[in-house]
């Protein structure tokens, strides 16, 4: 699809493999992700057409940004317009936002024409890109109050806008964030997880992202999930398409229907298939487990003071369920077990009956089931489950937050990296060790490779997904391509001293 402007010189990426082999090649390359809707954007892409006539030996890219999904979401894209940068087969650089100097000087020093600190050629922005073009750029920026924020949410709706998006994801047991709707879906994504649904024989509840820029733009920020489409199952995020597709053909994503009481019905009479008993776990018929199995399960509920038996595991949970109760335990500051019930089908099915509790997560506080996620959720916010871990005896302990808020200050300058300061094992986090001892700068350090708690949550906990991370006072400043930007600037001593 071509956006406005689109010279010929640029070319339009259609799969994540093309792109890296693109790359590979090992020439300059700058790609941008562009959206349709988005007005900046598309000015941007006018700019970008016309620098690409102003380097001819630089490979200019394009993607759209919600139909390439695997490309996003690689390069963590959450707002357009957004530039990569390339050199030698590797990112170099970034650019979010309508910033048409900085693209312009962005290019340029990827091209090799300039040095760094100095501006790009004049032609570079006006004889190229000729004046309307760059007046439209500059007014769009100015009107949304900072170039570098065109294509994100405005943090002044911020406490309205999430409250409304969380009544819509709670608004149907499933509900599927799409573009159109599923009787007109706009995109291909959109159109398989409506089919996808449809095999499930199961009814959902769909918003069209299309018709209101608010809540699209929203959703990306409140779900931490950059492209659309997004299946939501009792307002917990599932995933996009590639997830939908993958958990449909493993069963997984029936399986997930069946635990949390979604009614499945017949598509050609619309008769239930399956509906929830009315025991307290929609379970009310002992099915004859065997004493062996019996034994097993009352062994394990009873193998550590707190035991989650969950999908996945407690840094890596596989469903939004149990990662909100491991969420919840961490916040209580509760030591626990956990039992990966996707790793053992005995277990699984045995202790649905055994408990005579249907879904999953179950858990368990001194061999007595407690409940699932919805259960443990309220009981934390009435304040009943700090009472009931108290009564049972259960001591709080330090939480991962708690431990990281301890690490990042640590040492005054604290750089999270991969490998050590002396033998760092990425080119990014070495960039950043040579900065700091450049600039004579003693800093402690964490290697995330040695712990692996540490590197995911570290992730949440500053809102940023890649490595090296670097904190000054216990405050995250960003990671390698803004340290070296400061250190470019002279800004970085004066940044790490204030």
């Amino acid at each position: 699809m071509a956006a406005a402007g689109g010279g010929e010189a640029v070319k339009e990426v259609k799969s994540k493999a093309e792109l890296d082999s693109l790359v590979g090649e090992g020439n300059p390359v700058i790609l941008h992700f562009w959206a349709s809707w988005c007005e900046a954007s598309k000015h941007m892409d006018q700019l970008f057409s016309h620098l690409s006539t102003d380097f001819p030996l630089v490979r200019f890219l394009r993607v759209e940004a919600e139909e390439q999904p695997e490309i996003s979401e690689a390069y963590s894209v959450a707002a357009v317009p957004y530039f990569v940068f390339f050199k030698e087969g590797k990112s170099v650089d970034t650019l979010e936002g309508a910033d048409p100097s900085s693209l312009a000087n962005k290019v340029a020093k990827v091209a090799g024409s300039i040095k760094p600190g100095e501006p790009a050629a004049p032609a570079s922005l006006g004889m190229a890109a000729g004046p309307t073009v760059l007046e439209t750029v500059r007014e769009l920026a100015k009107d949304n109050g900072a170039s570098h924020h065109s294509g994100q949410l405005s943090s002044g709706t911020g406490d309205q806008l999430k409250k409304r998006l969380e009544q819509l994801v709670n608004s149907q047991p499933i509900m599927l964030f799409m573009k159109g709707n599923p009787e007109s879906p706009q995109c291909g994504f959109s159109q398989k997880v409506v089919d996808i649904l449809k095999k499930e024989n199961v009814k959902f509840g769909s918003f069209d992202i299309l018709s209101d820029n608010k809540v699209r733009e929203g959703l990306k920020k409140f779900a931490n999930w950059p492209t659309f489409p997004q299946l939501y199952c009792k307002g917990e995020l599932l995933g996009g398409c590639d997830i939908a597709i993958a958990m449909h053909e493993s069963g997984e994503l029936g399986e997930i229907f069946r635990d949390h009481g979604i009614q499945i019905t017949d598509s050609n009479e619309g008769k239930k298939l399956d509906e929830p008993n009315p025991g307290k776990g929609g379970v009310t018929e002992p099915s004859g487990l065997s004493t062996a199995t019996t034994e097993r399960l009352g062994t394990l509920v009873n193998s550590a003071p707190v035991i989650l038996f969950m999908k996945g595991k407690p840094d890596e949970p596989r469903c939004g369920f149990s990662r909100k109760v491991v969420d919840i335990l961490r916040q209580e500051q509760v030591e626990f077990d956990s039992f990966d019930i996707l790793s053992d089908d005995e277990v699984r099915q045995g202790l649905k009956v055994y408990s005579n509790w249907s879904s999953y997560p179950q858990l368990y506080i001194k061999g007595e089931l407690i409940g699932g996620s919805d259960i443990v959720l309220e009981m934390q916010k009435s304040g009943e489950l700090k009472k009931v871990l108290s009564e049972k005896g259960v001591t709080s302990g330090e939480t991962i937050e708690n431990r990281l808020k301890k690490l990042v200050s640590s040492s005054p300058v604290m750089l999270f990296m991969k490998g050590t300061p002396d033998s760092p094992k990425c080119g990014f986090s070495s960039k950043v060790v040579n900065a700091l001892k450049g600039e004579g700068v003693e800093f402690g350090s964490f290697d995330i490779l040695s712990d692996d708690e540490v590197r995911q949550g570290l992730k949440t906990f500053s809102n940023w997904p890649t490595f090296p991370q670097l904190y000054y006072k216990g405050e995250l400043i960003g990671g390698c391509d803004i340290v070296l930007e400061l250190s470019s600037n002279g800004e970085l001593q004066d940044t790490l001293s204030e």
